[in-house]
């Protein structure tokens, strides 16, 4: 099969109509007199109601980009805009009710998601319990929100059970009730799947995608799953600090009428004309240090320097 990949102009979703808008983004970090530049100028838009899966090695910025956007970080310079909020501008107190009201977020170590001495429909009720709010009627309106969330994940019947009581899967399908709890239009998680067998894992990325497709929420994972990432419309690389490449997805019917996925791997062009090539594509031309550039009517060629 021919090795393709096609060069992506910034996404077309405007800023403002965009559920995560982030341009130019850095993130700095220092230590013992040494810094560390995790995010280098990093851009991506992800339209409301998306589905998107964010890869790349370990250390290539995708954690820290995830804890910015939940509002567990802030970053050093760029902007960033999330559900409305511009997230370098908030104070502690909005921090607070962001991460309360407008995203839910989702960790790798279940243990981190739940507390093991209350029930499922307990764990859920928390947060809404921590939202606060009216005091008439509070106790009936999280009840039923309690019972609208599990049943609509089709895990009603986990509700008085204790996370002890329950499997790494339902634990996690738990932990995404939670998230919920509090209607966020935006909903992250790091590496959910992490921990989980493949049937397992192939459960609770199916809670992910009808909290996507029912109940409309934009929906950004982390992962290093390949099923995970192969099953989303979106996925996008992360390479160096900097979003590298996408992989779109869509579903096309041929002349018979069955249908297929057809998915095209395109590398991204920021704002400074920057893209970062595909290693593969590289290597396999000997690719390095320098490159022949040429304009075509239509294209840009790119040959290695052999002068």
């Amino acid at each position: 099969m021919r090795r393709r990949a096609t060069a992506a102009a910034r996404p077309r979703t405007r800023a403002a109509d965009a559920a995560i808008a982030c341009d130019r983004l850095v993130r700095i970090f220092s230590a013992d007199g040494i810094e560390v530049q995790a995010l280098q100028g990093l851009e991506l838009t992800v339209s409301q109601g998306d589905l998107v899966a964010l890869v790349g090695a370990s250390g290539s910025g995708k954690s820290t980009l995830l804890n910015i956007l939940a509002g567990l970080d802030v970053p050093t310079a760029g902007s960033a805009a999330v559900a409305g909020y511009d997230l370098l501008e908030l104070s502690a107190r909005d921090r607070l009710r962001y991460r309360r009201e407008a995203v839910g977020f989702v960790f790798q170590q279940t243990a981190r998601n739940l507390l093991p001495f209350l029930t499922a429909a307990q764990n859920v009720a928390l947060p809404m319990q921590l939202k606060g709010g009216p005091r008439r009627g509070a106790g009936a309106r999280r009840a039923a929100r309690v019972g609208e969330v599990l049943d609509a994940l089709g895990i009603g019947d986990l509700a008085h059970r204790r996370p002890a009581e329950l499997s790494g899967g339902q634990q996690q399908r738990v932990a995404i009730a939670v998230a919920m709890a509090n209607d966020p239009k935006v909903l992250l998680a790091d590496e959910p799947t992490g921990e989980l067998d493949s049937e397992t894992a192939a459960a609770v990325f199916e809670t992910f995608r009808t909290v996507n497709k029912e109940l409309g929420v934009t929906v950004v994972i982390v992962t290093h799953d390949p099923m995970v990432a192969g099953e989303v419309r979106r996925t996008v690389a992360i390479r160096d600090g900097r979003t590298s490449s996408e992989v779109l997805r869509r579903l096309v019917t041929d002349e018979h009428g069955e249908e297929s996925v057809s998915e095209r791997e395109y590398v991204v062009l920021d704002r400074s004309g920057r893209v970062q090539l595909p290693p593969k594509f590289l290597e396999a031309l000997g690719m390095e240090h320098r490159l022949a550039v040429d304009l075509a009517p239509d294209h840009i060629e790119l040959r290695p320097d052999h002068g």
